[in-house]
């Protein structure tokens, strides 16, 4: 049972064209762009599709379940007159759904009489209140280095085989709306989390549901799952049905709600195969021009708005093609987001998790949600002095890797084991590790006290002498 709205709408019998996905139906007239579409075959059998391109003559549809046993002949295409909707409600967290927002855990279909458009609105720039409220992850690169806030996109680029899946599984049972440093964190009634997989294998996706499952967080998780092996037009919808549930939990019940979406790329490629299928001029790496555009209309959906007192947090996790930063899927990325958190190949060899690479990460509307009254007074300045520290250490250790460990001088090798800690004890942490914020800070300081007090150049002297421990 599908949960789509059904209006009425004209019928056609016979389609001109049938390419992959793709059909071309001649003689429609008065279709809309993104209007739903209802498809029967020979044998009276209901799949549904959504209208990509309308011209004079003709219109071009995208079948969600692919279009495999239909004929040029025996297929009916009937015109809904609407776009794409599904129902939204609070009840949705706690439950799984496919692509488009149908049960796959055996439940009923959402009891509600709220149904929206998969395509969202706009928000308008006027109406958007700047974020300013910091996410606890229990993650010390993440809250301590690279701070998130409410309302921000902050996307992870990862690699083949590095443990993303792992870190989006510990954010989500972790994630809590933050406290200041020495306070305890507000209760989670109001935070939930909408969980999107585009792509995923069957052993991916049974290892989410199960690690949701076991720490309990699944009962503030509402996960929409598409499959590898699930038609890659279903691909497109997801992250957009996704998103609005969490426009309606965000906007209209008040609620904190964080976003996770994997694979950006796997997305991507099923936009790809899907302009190939319809003959569009390629772009960059085959991608269509309007990648760009497309990604903007997903990650721009995220904030927080003067009417409402949620927002929208949202974390795209996508794999980057032979570790390549420039390909397009992250570049174009990292233009619309604000910063990105990358893990390192050679932190996961290493056996560090998460293999989060510090200098090459950046949350850009970190500085203004840590501070005096929200993380704590001397998180702005320790950050930077972890950063600057790491960085010298990187210049050290290369310069090591040519003269010998042996030929440093004093200083530079207490940066060596200043580096070598740094990813053994802040970067490094267990699967079931969380953190809080003052955790996170104590360990920097802890760190930063094994080099000399003088190297400290970006802390004041009020916070050397509460919180450093050297000689």
């Amino acid at each position: 049972m599908s949960n789509v709205i059904v209006q009425g709408g004209q019928e056609v019998l016979g389609v001109g064209r049938i390419d992959g996905p793709i059909l071309v139906v001649e003689g429609a007239a008065n279709v809309s762009y993104d209007e739903v579409v209802e498809i029967r075959d020979s044998q009276n059998r209901l799949r549904r599709g959504r209208v990509l391109e309308v011209g004079e003559k003709n219109a071009v549809i995208q079948v969600f379940a692919g279009s495999t046993g239909l004929s040029i002949d025996g297929t009916r295409v009937r015109f809904l007159g609407d776009t794409l909707r599904i129902p939204v409600a609070e009840e949705m967290l706690g439950r799984v759904f496919d692509g488009l927002g149908n049960p796959i855990d055996g439940g009923p279909l959402p009891l509600t009489d709220t149904y929206a458009d998969v395509n969202g609105q706009p928000i308008n720039p006027t109406a958007r209140v700047y974020p300013r409220d910091y996410i606890q992850t229990g993650i010390s690169a993440i809250d301590g280095m690279n701070t998130l806030l409410r309302g921000q996109k902050l996307p992870i680029f990862s690699g083949a085989g590095m443990p993303h899946d792992q870190l989006a599984a510990q954010i989500v049972r972790q994630a809590t709306l933050g406290a200041p440093a020495g306070e305890k964190p507000k209760e989670t009634e109001s935070f939930a989390i909408v969980f999107a997989a585009m792509g995923v294998k069957h052993d991916v996706a049974d290892f989410f549901r199960k690690s949701f499952m076991e720490s309990g967080a699944l009962t503030r998780v509402a996960m929409f799952l598409n499959l590898a092996d699930d038609p890659p037009v279903e691909r497109l919808v997801t992250p957009r049905a996704a998103l609005t549930l969490a426009e309606y939990l965000a906007y209209e019940r008040g609620m904190h709600v964080l976003v996770i979406l994997t694979d950006m790329t796997n997305y991507c490629e099923a936009l790809r195969q899907i302009s190939n299928i319809r003959g569009e001029v390629p772009s960059r790496k085959g991608y269509p021009g309007y990648l760009y555009s497309d990604l903007a209309s997903l990650y721009e959906r995220t904030g927080r708005i003067r009417t409402s007192e949620g927002s929208i947090t949202q974390i795209p996790i996508l794999t980057m093609p032979n570790d390549d930063i420039t390909h397009p899927v992250p570049d174009l990325t990292g233009y619309i987001t604000e910063g990105q958190i990358t893990l390192g190949r050679d932190l996961d060899q290493k056996g560090i998790y998460p293999p989060i690479a510090v200098l090459p990460s950046l949350s850009r509307l970190m500085k203004d949600g840590i501070g005096q009254g929200r993380t704590r007074s001397d998180h702005p300045r320790w950050g930077a002095q972890l950063y600057a520290a790491y960085a010298h250490m990187q210049d050290v250790r290369a310069l090591a890797s040519v003269i010998g460990e042996e030929e440093l001088g004093d200083v530079d090798r207490k940066y060596l084991e200043f580096g070598r800690a740094f990813e053994r004890e802040f970067v490094n942490q267990s699967l079931t590790e969380n953190r809080t914020i003052e955790q996170t800070l104590e360990i920097g300081w802890r760190l930063l006290s094994m080099l000399p007090r003088e190297e400290l150049t970006r802390v004041t002297l009020d916070e050397i002498k509460t919180y450093y421990k050297g000689e």
